[in-house]
C-alpha cells in the first residue's frame, strides 16, 4: 500500500524529497526533479516485483552521473516493517554446486557404537555405481559394507585403513560428475616413492672410496680386536644362549581383528562369571544316518536342499528344552527367565573368527525349514554378509565340532545363555548290542552347563533325551 502511495506521488511529479520524508542530497542541476522522481519510481517498482536485492539501491545513475542515495536505503529500511521481503539467494560452489557426495560409515546396530575401517574396496579415481561397495567396516560381530550413495568417481579418500569409525562418519567424497578425481593425493606419493631409491645408491656410491682408503688402519686394528675375541669364552657361552631363541625375522606382528577381541572378551567373561561344568554321553548314529541315508534323495527332491544330521539334532535340542525348561532358562540378577521359545544359535567357524546365527522360534520347524535356514545362515557367515540382528539373542547353542574332526571336548557357554551342546566326530568303535560286539557308528556328545543354575540331574536328562531322539528319530512323531 506504501509503494502504491509512492509511486502515485512520484508519477505527480512531487519532488523525491517528499515522496520519501528525507533529503536526498545534491543533484545536479542539469537534472531535472521530474527525471529524478520518474527513474525512482521505476526502481521502486522493479523492487517491488522482486528484481535486485537491497544492495543495488546504493545508487543511482542518471544521465552519466551518480547521485548518494543513502537516505534512500534507510528510506527503504522504513519500508520493510510494512511490506515482506523476500531476499533471493544463490548457492555458489567451485565444483558446480551439489557435484560432491559424501559416502560415510552407515548405521552398525544398537549394540555397536564404533569399527574399524578394514580396507578400501575402491582407491581414489575408480568409477562406482549407486551402492557399490568402497570400504568395509569391521566390528565386534559382523563385517559391514559403505557403500556409494551416488554413481560417480572418487575424488579422495577422508580415512585411513585401521581408523576407529563411528556411524555417520566421512570416509570417501565422490564427484558424480568425475571432475577433481585426477589431482589425488596417491598421485603425489608415487614421485616420492620413485625418488627415495636414487639417494640410497648414490651414497653407496660415496661410502664406496671409503672403504678402499681404509684398509690400512683396519688391518692395524685387527689383532686388537681378535685377542679379545679368543680370551673370553663367556660371550660366547650367553650367544650360545641367545641362538636357542626364535629369530625376530621370523615372527610376525598383526593387530587383532575387533570379532576375535570380542570373541576373546565374551569367552573369558564366560569362565569368570559362570560355573561351568560339563557332562558327556554317547549317541549310537546308526538310526539317524540310515533314515538320511533312505530318504536323501526324496528329501532333496521335495524339499530343494539336503538332509543332513545337524536338523536332527537340533529337534532333539528342541525336545530335551522343552522337557527340561530349566537348561533354557537365564539368570537375570536375582531372578529367574525361562522362556517359552527355542532360538537356537548354531556356532560356525569362518575364516575371520566364531559367528553364532540365529535360528527363531525353532520349535515351529520342520526339518527341512531347519535345513534350509542353517546352509542360508552359514553361507552368509562364510561370505561376510550376515547382519548383526540375524546372530543377536539365542537361548542355547549348539557347536559341531566334529566337521572339523573334533573326538571330544568341552565346549564354553556363549554368554548370557545357560548351556550349550557339543557335538562331535562320528567313529565306528565296537560296541556290545544284544550280548554281541558288533560295530557302530558312535559319537560323543558333551553339555556345558551353569551350575548356578542348573543342577547335575537336569544335565544329565537333558543329554539323555537327546540320546533317545537321535537314536530313535520316531520318538519325535509319537512326542514319546
Amino acid at each position: 500500500m506504501m509503494l502504491g502511495v509512492l509511486r502515485r506521488k512520484a508519477a505527480s511529479g512531487a519532488s523525491s524529497t517528499k515522496a520519501f520524508g528525507v533529503s536526498l542530497g545534491k543533484i545536479s542541476p542539469a537534472v531535472s526533479t521530474s527525471r529524478t522522481c520518474s527513474a525512482l519510481s521505476e526502481e521502486i517498482i522493479r523492487y517491488e516485483r522482486g528484481v535486485g536485492h537491497v544492495q543495488s539501491y546504493s545508487c543511482l545513475p542518471l544521465a552519466g552521473r551518480i547521485i548518494n542515495l543513502i537516505p534512500k536505503r534507510e528510506a527503504v529500511s522504513s519500508l520493510q516493517q510494512l511490506v515482506t521481503m523476500q531476499i533471493w539467494s544463490r548457492p555458489f560452489c567451485s565444483n558446480g554446486g551439489g557435484d560432491l557426495v559424501d559416502a560415510v560409515v552407515p548405521h552398525m546396530g544398537e549394540s555397536i557404537t564404533d569399527g574399524t575401517l578394514a580396507k578400501f574396496l575402491k582407491k581414489p579415481g575408480d568409477r562406482v555405481e549407486v551402492d557399490e561397495p568402497i570400504a568395509q567396516i569391521e566390528t565386534d560381530k559382523v563385517t559391514m559394507d559403505v557403500n556409494s550413495p551416488e554413481a560417480g568417481v572418487i575424488q579422495k579418500l577422508t580415512a585411513k585403513e585401521g581408523d576407529t569409525v563411528e556411524p555417520g562418519t566421512k570416509v570417501a567424497i565422490i564427484s558424480k560428475s568425475g571432475e577433481g578425481a585426477t589431482h589425488v593425493a596417491p598421485s603425489d606419493d608415487k614421485p616420492s616413492d620413485k625418488a627415495a631409491p636414487p639417494p640410497s645408491p648414490a651414497k653407496d656410491k660415496k661410502e664406496d672410496p671409503k672403504p678402499k682408503e681404509d684398509p690400512k688402519p683396519k688391518v692395524e686394528t685387527k689383532p686388537v680386536l681378535e685377542k679379545p675375541k679368543g680370551s673370553s669364552p663367556p660371550p660366547s657361552k650367553a650367544s650360545a644362549t641367545e641362538l636357542q631363541l626364535p629369530p625376530k625375522e621370523r615372527e610376525r606382528r598383526v593387530p587383532m581383528t575387533r570379532l576375535r577381541k570380542r570373541v576373546a572378551t565374551r569367552l573369558k567373561d564366560s569362565q569368570n562369571t559362570f560355573a561351568l561344568l560339563t557332562t558327556f554321553n554317547e549317541v549310537d548314529m546308526t538310526n539317524l544316518m540310515k533314515l538320511r541315508s533312505d530318504y536323501k534323495d526324496t528329501f532333496l527332491e521335495k524339499h530343494g536342499v539336503k538332509l543332513g544330521l545337524m536338523s536332527g539334532f537340533v529337534k532333539a535340542a528342541i525336545s530335551a528344552l522343552q522337557k527340561q525348561p530349566i537348561v533354557n532358562a537365564v539368570i537375570d540378577g536375582d531372578d529367574i527367565i525361562y522362556r517359552d521359545y527355542v532360538d537356537i544359535s548354531i556356532a560356525v567357524g569362518t575364516p575371520k573368527g566364531l559367528v553364532v546365527p540365529v535360528l527363531r522360534n525353532a520349535e515351529r520347524m520342520d526339518f527341512a525349514e531347519v535345513e534350509k535356514a542353517i546352509n542360508t545362515l552359514a553361507k552368509r557367515a562364510n561370505d561376510g554378509t550376515i547382519s548383526i540382528d540375524e546372530m543377536a539373542g539365542g537361548t542355547f547353542t549348539i557347536s559341531n565340532g566334529g566337521v572339523y574332526g573334533s573326538l571330544l571336548s568341552t565346549p564354553i557357554i556363549n554368554p548370557p545363555q545357560s548351556a550349550i551342546l557339543g557335538m562331535h566326530s562320528i567313529v565306528n568303535r565296537p560296541m556290545v548290542v544284544g550280548g554281541n560286539i558288533v560295530p557302530r557308528p558312535m559319537m560323543y556328545i558333551a553339555l556345558t552347563y551353569d551350575h548356578r543354575l542348573i543342577d547335575g540331574r537336569e544335565a544329565v536328562f537333558f543329554l539323555r533325551r537327546i540320546k533317545d531322539v537321535v537314536e530313535d528319530p520316531r520318538r519325535l512323531l509319537l512326542d514319546v
